[in-house]
């Protein structure tokens, strides 16, 4: 509410003053007060009413709390009408706990990969390939030798700066990974004029195979179109694989789909020690399991980072001050480092491979460039703080655990041999080349080495009862009489121990034997 007030008389105001007083009253259009008041009056205007500003949030794909919703604001890919989209859409639909264990396993990521996708200004669904390609599985391993979350093939990924040795897989490396996944498919889409659909197409078969298919189309005189192109089968699926999972996703609340929330906001963090780290230790420091610091960082294939780098860690962000001071409090310290004696008919291979490092790394701790060593020599030993076993998701425990696991009715272990292929082991133990890849964590085109021990799966004649037994060699024993004791074939006995049919057995030895309980009492 306003008020004028107006004092008339005999007044010690000054004449500009008074002047300004009356523009004042001209311009709120109220009247004078009259001449002979000489008493202060108040003048009321009309209430007028209080107008509060609203402030409306704006709802941005960035504020949703959800990083699923994140994404899916942000897709853009027209979903056709098409029998394969249809049929893995209902696939999704029908097995929603699939996509509820990929939800749990991108927690720690999808949040950065989706970051470095807007960056780029690329389609949101690329931050859904790796549900395709890996399920978001960080370990996972293809028939075709691919790797990581999204499955680069050994010779891709170093061409986009992966690199890949005993120490380190930089196709395992998420965030490594996923800007030469990014890299890859700018290059594919600039090559296919900005046709992403072909550009899927060709991250997952290869660029000359789709080139081959429209071209193939043009001197047909057919459409060159993706859903035209004729295609390997796993290609033909792999594109509307993506678009399904990735309507699905958009329109989870259509199709009832309850998929867990993943926090819009980073939870991880790469960090640079800039020494060589036993993962252990970086996990002591970090105060996080070691399983867990494993699982954020699959590039590491043994206990420690790569001694010629790189060395980061990726860290939940709320650990990442405690790691940082525990290493300054530690001066640093990366690893743990004994001191050895050489033993005569040692070797730094054996020595090495006895202490699960390298030799690199034994000629690097000790300034040394050759291979010579001597009886009494002592050498520093870069080690572990602790066993091998409890580097529960190195590559060595992680196939530990795969080739444990039941796949016939009995197993027997297999020595590579000179001329060994997987197609002649396998047709040798009458089985496939396929199994004897996967029961191996392997690939069919692998290289595989000599002396390299493969697991095979055996099934046994029905109505047997398989059980394993170690015997140990006596006086007297030959291959043939322990054969017949136990009602299997001397081929057996050689093939289950890698032994040589010449081979000269001694009391004391060990032999690993698979029996039929039904027919033999042990």
């Amino acid at each position: 509410m306003k008020f004028r007030f107006v004092l008339v008389g005999s007044m010690f105001l000054a004449g500009c003053q008074l002047t300004g007083q009356e523009n004042v009253a001209s311009t709120t259009n109220t009247p004078d007060a009259p001449e002979e008041t000489l008493t202060q009056v108040a003048v009321t205007s009309p209430q007028q009413p209080v107008i509060e500003e609203v402030v409306v949030p704006v709802i941005t794909p960035q504020t949703q709390e959800d990083v699923w919703e994140r994404i899916a604001m942000q897709m853009q890919m027209p979903i056709p009408e098409n029998k394969r989209v249809n049929y893995y859409r209902n696939w999704y639909l029908k097995h929603p706990q699939h996509l509820e264990t990929v939800s749990k396993r991108a927690e720690p990521f999808l949040y950065l990969i989706t970051k470095r996708v807007e960056e780029r200004g690329i389609p949101l669904e690329i931050a859904l390939l790796p549900v395709v390609e890996s399920s978001f599985d960080q370990f996972a391993y293809s028939h075709g030798r691919a790797a990581g979350l999204w499955q680069f093939v050994p010779d891709t990924g170093r061409r986009f700066g992966l690199e890949q040795n005993w120490w380190y897989d930089g196709r395992r490396d998420v965030i490594a990974s996923t800007d030469a996944a990014l890299d890859l498919l700018e290059y594919l889409h600039k090559k296919f004029d900005g046709d992403w659909l072909h550009a899927l197409a060709a991250y997952n078969t290869g660029e000359g195979r789709v080139f081959r298919a429209i071209r193939n189309n043009k001197a047909k005189g057919l459409p060159t179109d993706f859903w035209h192109l004729s295609l390997p089968k796993e290609t033909s699926g792999y594109v509307p694989k993506l678009l399904a999972v990735a309507d699905v996703i958009k329109n989870k609340e259509k199709y009832g789909l309850n998929l867990p929330e993943i926090a819009n906001k980073p939870v991880v963090e790469q960090v640079e020690p800039k020494v060589q780290m036993d993962l252990a230790l970086a996990a002591s420091y970090a105060g996080l399991p070691l399983s867990e610091l494993q699982s954020l960082n699959p590039a590491y294939n043994h206990w420690a980072t790569s001694p010629d780098g790189p060395n980061h860690l990726l860290l939940p962000k709320d650990n990442i001050a405690q790691f940082k001071n525990k290493l300054a409090e530690n001066n640093n310290k990366g690893i743990k480092v004994t001191r050895y004696k050489v033993k005569s008919g040692d070797s730094l291979g054996m020595i090495a491979q006895r202490h699960n490092t390298t030799v690199k790394v034994i000629q690097r701790a000790n300034s040394i460039s050759g291979t010579d060593i001597r009886a009494g020599q002592h050498l520093l030993i870069p080690v572990s703080v602790k066993d091998e076993s409890q580097y529960s998701l190195s590559a060595p425990q992680r196939l530990a655990k795969l080739t444990s696991k039941k796949r016939g009715d009995y197993k027997v272990t297999y020595e590579v041999a000179k001329g060994d292929s997987f197609w002649t082991i396998a047709r040798k133990n009458d089985v496939s080349v396929s199994s004897l890849a996967r029961w191996n964590g392997m690939s069919p085109k692998d290289p595989l080495h000599i002396g390299q021990d493969l697991v095979i799966w055996k099934k046994a004649a029905e109505g047997a009862r398989i059980r394993t037994i170690v015997y140990q060699i006596r006086e007297g024993d030959s291959l043939s009489g322990i054969a017949a004791r136990y009602k299997v074939s001397v081929s057996d006995l050689v093939k289950w121990n890698s032994l040589k049919k010449s081979a000269y057995i001694k009391p004391g030895q060990k032999l690993k034997l698979y029996i039929d309980v039904t027919k033999v009492s042990a």
